[in-house]
């Protein structure tokens, strides 16, 4: 019988790199254009700016410090660094920024709370933050709900703290004490005295207070008016006792 023939093998066809590598620089090129169109077109810029919660900062004073505007790129900056630009402003206490795509940009500030008032020297009445920041009032109607500090020195280190100690004890209490002017002595350097609008006289200690409001709070809520000391000794003499001695 004939012998049959092997089938002769091909040899394999190399497959084509450079068409491949031609495809990778194709797609390169084509995300590359179409980065360079996103950050050219309005996507990418900034749209919207809102703030909400400022009252003792404009909205255009806020917008100058944080360093944004309309039409900046919107991937330009962090949340952080807004913040931190925003956190210098004495009157605020915290900042939120909420960035959302395409363009919009929330700014949710906290501000330092109202403390107290302070007649200055000319006549004008300010405000005092928890912080001592000094703002102007919107209105000039005289307060009643929180009291006016007279008598203090400008660069007095105590007023910033009296200024954190009000604002950290019940509103209720707070309310009712119209006046406070600094007192000091040699034991207690912070010294202060208060005059409420239930007709005490109270003296106390910057460092103090905190510790004894709610024993001033109970006294004035259940004594008739009088002399009201709190410092290391807690003493009360109502006005008809103090008539009567002074009588005698």
């Amino acid at each position: 019988m004939p012998k049959e023939s092997m089938p002769i093998l091909k040899d394999p066809i190399p497959k084509k790199k450079g068409s491949r590598k031609v495809a990778v620089i194709l797609f390169l090129l084509f995300l590359t254009l179409l980065c360079i169109l996103f950050f050219r077109s309005s996507l990418s810029k900034i749209s919207e700016i809102t703030f909400k919660g400022n009252t003792y900062s404009t909205n255009t004073e806020l917008l100058e410090i944080s360093g944004l505007k309309t039409g900046a790129p919107f991937f330009g900056t962090s949340a952080d660094k807004i913040r931190n630009k925003l956190l210098t402003v004495p009157s605020i206490d915290e900042v939120v920024v909420n960035k959302s795509f395409p363009g919009s940009v929330e700014i949710i500030v906290t501000e330092h709370a109202l403390a107290a008032y302070e007649l200055t020297p000319d006549g004008l009445l300010k405000g005092l933050l928890a912080n001592g920041t000094k703002i102007d009032l919107v209105n000039g109607s005289m307060p009643m709900d929180k009291p006016i500090l007279t008598g203090w020195e400008e660069s007095d280190p105590n007023l910033s703290k009296l200024c954190s100690t009000l604002a950290n004890i019940p509103d209720s209490l707070v309310s009712d004490i119209s006046e406070i002017t600094p007192s000091p002595t040699l034991s207690y350097p912070d010294r202060i005295k208060m005059y409420t609008r239930s007709r005490f006289e109270v003296i106390s200690a910057i460092s103090l207070l905190a510790g004894k409001a709610e024993y001033m709070n109970m006294i004035m809520e259940s004594q008739d008016p009088g002399m009201l000391t709190l410092l290391d000794a807690d003493t009360y003499v109502p006005y008809s006792s103090s008539d009567s001695e002074d009588g005698g």
